[in-house]
């Protein structure tokens, strides 16, 4: 009997030693699941956060400006967006729409910023740049970008109060980009903190065309910044050069002569091809102040001279083409002078005066008079401006804005395509825009 119990007894610790295994053998089975699954899902989590952390360097912005504007005139000639059609005094319009792509990398950025209109679709900006890792106060820019000269090309037509840059800047830098390379010195620590400093190199075409000649125009500024903030003040300014030549694709190069008033005209066979000088020399002044009750107001002004060539009909900026043109070179001089003044929170009021002068060695009694050859684009125009922004939140403002446009009266015995600019034309425009910011 006794040896029945024994045998028993060894049975049941036989299975339990079995069973011990069995269950030894499934629970290492599952705990290698698990493993692997947890190992797995690490993996997961890990290319989620790589993908998550290069979401993180893409950022999307961008604002769309729908506008109507009327004009007292018909098919007047406009720096509020662009010349009216012949026959037409009011239009809607989208002004701009613009997104921009920013890849940043800390110490590299990719940009790229398309405008998207009526018109169609164009690339405002295609840069990339690379800053230097040490003190991080040097940054090296190449592609399309805005030309380092002064405060109104820089400052974003999303955040500018008036509709438009003034004249005086249209006329000099059209579509404010172009195609080059640039050096800049700033940072958030030391001396650049305080002082500033950008240069490049650049085709000189614009920034849709293809260079068309060995010579690259310089452009920069030096600015310095001063916050003074125990007295709710911050001056900004800067001092700017342009120097460059464009290529004459005509033989007819002409020089105004101060002696008699006159385009004199060059036509040696050995212009067409040759290369003259384009120079600007730029100072700008930007202040700040906290006006107690009221709100901030901002004070700016910018005044440039120098050489601009141009055609007969435009003193604007001088990109040959196909077609044999003769060539202008003039002196210019110009300004513009800006007020604004922020009211609480969601309205500002703007006041802007700006002034282009193409020719400064010519008099308004001189254009249109009997022997002179001076044209249309030797006018000078000047031109007030009045605003009023309302912030109806954080993603939308609406701009209330009327140009008054005046043009100095020319020789009473003008004639031909002159003959209208013996008074002051009928150009004024009234913009109401809405813009969309995100």
């Amino acid at each position: 009997m006794s040896k029945f119990f024994m045998f028993v007894a060894a049975m049941i610790t036989a299975s339990n030693i079995v069973l011990s295994q069995d269950s030894s053998r499934v629970s290492h089975e599952a705990f290698e699941e698990l493993k692997g699954a947890h190992e797995g899902l690490n993996e997961t989590v890990i290319e989620m956060k790589n993908a998550l952390d290069a979401l993180r360097k893409i950022k999307v912005s961008g604002y769309l400006q729908a506008q109507f504007q009327t004009t007292d005139g018909m098919g007047v000639g406009s720096f509020a967006g662009g010349n009216f059609p012949a026959g037409v005094s009011s239009r809607f319009a989208v002004r701009r729409g613009r997104v921009k792509f920013n890849y940043d990398n800390d110490l590299t950025q990719y940009v790229l910023q398309i405008d998207v209109t009526q018109g169609g679709v164009g690339i405002k900006d295609a840069y990339v740049s690379v800053k230097e890792p040490w003190s991080r106060a040097v940054a090296l820019t190449a592609g399309i970008f805005d030309r380092p000269f002064g405060f109104e090309i820089s400052y974003s037509s999303s955040s500018r109060e008036s509709p438009e840059r003034s004249r005086l800047f249209q006329t000099l830098f059209p579509g404010e980009r172009e195609i080059g390379m640039k050096l800049e010195l700033a940072s958030e620590m030391g001396l650049f903190s305080f002082v500033n400093v950008k240069a490049g190199l650049f085709n000189g075409v614009l920034n849709t065309a293809n260079e068309n000649d060995n010579s690259k125009d310089f452009i920069g500024r030096a600015g310095f910044q001063l916050p003074l903030e125990d007295m709710n003040l911050a001056i900004d300014g800067g001092v700017s050069l342009y120097s460059g030549k464009v290529q004459s694709n005509s033989k007819f190069v002409n020089s105004f002569s101060t002696a008699t008033k006159t385009h004199s005209i060059d036509s040696t066979a050995a212009n067409n091809g040759s290369t003259y000088e384009r120079s600007y020399l730029g100072v700008d002044i930007e202040v700040y102040y906290d006006l107690p009750l009221l709100g901030g107001l901002s004070l700016r002004g910018e005044f440039i001279q120098g050489k601009q060539p141009g055609t007969s009909t435009s003193n604007s900026f001088y990109n040959p083409g196909a077609t044999s043109t003769a060539l202008y070179q003039r002196n210019f001089s110009g300004y513009y002078v800006n007020y604004i003044q922020n009211i609480g929170l969601s309205h500002q009021f703007l006041l802007k005066y700006d002034v282009l002068d193409p020719n400064s060695d010519a008099e308004a009694a001189e254009i249109g008079a009997p022997g002179t050859n001076l044209t249309v684009a030797d006018v000078r125009y000047s031109s007030v401006g009045i605003g009023w922004i309302y912030y109806w939140d954080p993603n939308v403002k609406f701009v209330f804005y009327y140009d008054m446009v005046t043009n100095e009266s020319i020789n009473s015995a003008a004639s031909g395509s002159l003959a209208a600019f013996a008074g002051d034309l009928k150009d004024n425009v009234f913009t109401f825009r809405i813009q969309y910011k995100f």
